[in-house]
C-alpha cells in the first residue's frame, strides 16, 4: 500500500468543548504514533454534531445531503476507523446510532475499528461491551480487543495514567490489525474470447 493510510475518527460529542472530542484526538494521535513515523497517515475527524440535521433528514427521506454523503464516503473508504460516543442512558447516543444506521450494513465489512466512549461515571463503561461492540459486530467490522472508556475522573491527575495506558494499548491493537489485514482482492477480469474462436467452437 503506497498511498497514505486513511484513518477516520467519528466523534459524537454534542458540546463544545467536548470530552468525547478530546478522547477522539488522543486516540488519533496514539494511532498515528502506533503506525510509525515512516507511514504517512491521512487523518479525518467527522464531527456528528455538525451533521445532526442532515442525519435526521436522511432518516426521513433516505437521501443524504452532500456533507453527510462526504462523511459517509470517508468512513466507508477508510483503512481504519475510530468511533467515539458519549454514553447516555447506558448506551451510545442516538446521534451516533443514527449515523451508522445511514451507512449500508455491509460497507464496514472487515474494517478495523477502535471503539471508545465517554461518560460521567465508570459504572457506564460496560456500554462499550453490551452496546458498541455488538453494533460493529453486526456491521461485520473487526473491533480491537481493547475498548477505551473515559469517565470524568479519568481526566483528573489521578486517572490520566490509566487512561493513557488504555489509549496506547488500543491504538497499538488497531495498528496491528491494519498491518495484518489482507489486501483487497483484485476485481475479476473478464476473459474476452475472440469472435472467430467462438464461431469455430460452434462448427460440427
Amino acid at each position: 500500500m503506497n498511498r497514505p493510510l486513511r484513518l477516520v475518527a467519528v466523534s459524537a460529542g454534542l458540546s463544545v468543548p467536548s470530552s468525547t472530542r478530546l478522547l477522539t484526538d488522543r486516540l488519533v494521535e496514539a494511532a498515528r504514533a502506533a503506525f510509525g513515523e515512516e507511514r504517512e497517515v491521512d487523518v479525518r475527524v467527522v464531527e456528528l454534531r455538525d451533521l445532526a440535521t442532515d442525519i435526521a433528514g436522511t432518516m426521513v427521506t433516505g437521501f443524504p445531503g452532500p456533507a453527510l454523503r462526504t462523511a459517509v464516503d470517508a468512513v466507508t473508504g477508510a483503512d481504519a476507523l475510530i468511533a467515539v460516543t458519549p454514553i447516555f442512558s447506558a448506551s451510545y447516543s442516538g446521534l451516533f446510532k443514527s449515523f451508522f444506521d445511514v451507512i449500508d450494513n455491509t460497507a464496514l465489512t472487515g474494517k478495523p475499528v477502535l471503539i471508545a466512549a465517554t461518560g460521567g461515571s465508570a459504572r457506564h463503561s460496560l456500554a462499550l461491551e453490551h452496546a458498541m461492540r455488538p453494533l460493529f459486530s453486526y456491521l461485520r467490522a473487526v473491533v480491537v480487543p481493547t475498548a477505551v472508556y473515559a469517565a470524568s475522573a479519568d481526566w483528573g491527575d489521578t486517572g490520566d495514567d490509566a487512561l493513557s495506558a488504555r489509549v496506547t494499548r488500543a491504538a497499538g491493537e488497531l495498528a496491528a490489525l491494519v498491518q495484518h489485514r489482507p489486501a483487497p482482492a483484485a476485481p475479476p477480469v473478464d476473459e474476452v474470447i475472440p469472435f472467430a474462436q467462438q464461431l469455430a467452437a460452434l462448427r460440427p
